[in-house]
């Protein structure tokens, strides 16, 4: 949703409040920032000039990571070093937090401009969720940078010890907000969203964290040198995380083309295994389900009628909602046992093969969303009519407690309000 709200100039209509008072907050931050080194002058420009380079370097190597969060880390790693810096190469660093906004916001603007250029804009609410959380631990930190510097001539341990606590209260902050940010987008519940962030994001951004905290570190000794030492390692992880993500698109592609060729062979109408994974993945935020619950979730629902490739007569209109129960888990048995020739996605095939399940026999979660998505498909199709879908929630609802689980049935009453609401 984010990626497609920047391309127009309609964008802003389409962000959350969230996004949009996260956006506003850091572009407020930015003009002090700079407002106030313009007037006041640069502080150790050579510093500022060496970290402000990294940083944009950094944004220009951004990359998308699964649940399309976009990350910097090489220019994150290169923004916390700048604002723990104490010295470099035994010069004492002076620049206070306003130019650390600065520096940031530069930094950052310099290195999305390319992407622009070619039209891949950044994601602005992330970008400005990276300069909050870097203005604020600036501003808690810099302060203490002078009186920090005099500790370090007797013992470093009380000044890591600061370091390291101010870093891992922003890298909270920032999972925080990101949490926040996330359950407004997707209409995810915030405990879920902290629970996904915590496990999709909070690994790299450690990996930044202590990287960052080196770096200030290194500069004592190693002065400009530390920052081509220290973005090496960083640029290897880089790598691997964008391999790792290139990997999940690849996945998600070949479903998605695999699934439509039910579609294509006539089997099942044009558009009906991307409208049953929506509005299931929708289903399975509204009850709560973990982000990798939800891309099985959704390779499933993309696969679900492909056993009826076996068919040597197709069902008219592929509407297996309308054949009897017994031909309906074959259907099943047979797409799960295809899906299960990948050998990657065994998980994904019991999904399929349980979907059919009556509801006393307790099938997953994902296998009752996915049966109540599909029959909700297969009475609506692409129609938007709201008498329709009406319809089709109250048939739905007489079938629960026994074919449909209950809870399935209320929260795809929910998502369905919503959509026919827009």
């Amino acid at each position: 949703m984010t990626v497609t709200a920047v391309r127009s100039p309609r964008a802003f209509q389409r962000l959350d409040s969230g996004q949009l008072l996260l956006i506003a907050v850091a572009g407020l931050m930015t003009v002090a920032g700079i407002a106030y080194t313009a007037v006041a002058g640069l502080e150790d420009p050579d510093f500022a000039i060496g970290f402000g380079a990294l940083i944009a370097a950094g944004e220009l190597a951004r990359l998308t990571m699964p649940g399309n969060r976009e990350v910097a880390p090489i220019g994150a790693a290169a923004a916390l070093g700048y604002t723990l810096l104490l010295d470099m190469g035994r010069a004492p660093a002076n620049h206070p937090a306003l130019q650390v906004v600065a520096v940031l916001a530069v930094g950052m603007i310099a290195g999305a401009l390319p992407h622009l250029a070619v039209g891949r804009p950044p994601q602005l609410d992330a970008m400005a969720r990276r300069l909050v959380t870097g203005a604020l631990l600036a501003f808690a930190y810099r302060p203490l940078a002078g009186p920090l510097r005099e500790m370090t001539e007797e013992n470093w341990t009380p000044v890591l010890g600061v370091m390291a606590a101010l870093t891992m209260v922003t890298l909270h902050l920032d999972v925080l907000l990101a949490s926040v940010l996330r359950a407004e987008r997707v209409r995810a519940a915030f405990s879920v969203a902290v629970h996904d962030e915590l496990r999709m994001a909070a690994p790299l951004g450690v990996a930044v964290a202590a990287s960052g905290v080196l770096l200030a570190l290194a500069s004592h000794s190693m002065d400009m040198a530390a920052l081509l030492v220290f973005a090496a390692p960083l640029l290897v992880t880089q790598v691997a995380f964008r391999k790792y993500a290139g990997i999940r698109a690849t996945y998600l592609q070949t479903v998605r083309a695999l699934s439509q060729v039910t579609e294509v062979a006539g089997y099942v109408e044009p558009g009906h295994s991307r409208r049953v994974s929506r509005l299931a993945v929708a289903v399975g935020r509204e009850l709560g389900m973990a982000e990798p619950e939800l891309l099985e979730l959704e390779y499933a629902a993309l696969m679900h009628d492909i056993g009826q490739l076996s068919l040597r007569d197709p069902i008219p209109g592929g509407a297996t909602v309308h054949v009897d129960g017994e031909q309906a888990r074959r259907i099943a048995e047979l797409g799960a046992e295809v899906i299960r020739q990948t050998g990657v996605l065994e998980r994904v095939a019991e999904i399929v093969r349980r979907q059919c399940d009556p509801c006393v026999e307790m099938p997953p979660l994902a296998s009752r969303i996915i049966k109540v998505a599909n029959a909700y498909d297969d009475l609506v199709g692409g129609s938007t009519d709201r008498d329709r879908a009406g319809a089709a929630m109250e048939r739905l609802r007489l079938g629960v407690g026994g074919e449909f689980d209950p809870s399935v049935v209320e929260a795809t009453t929910l998502v369905v309000g919503r959509l026919t609401r827009h």
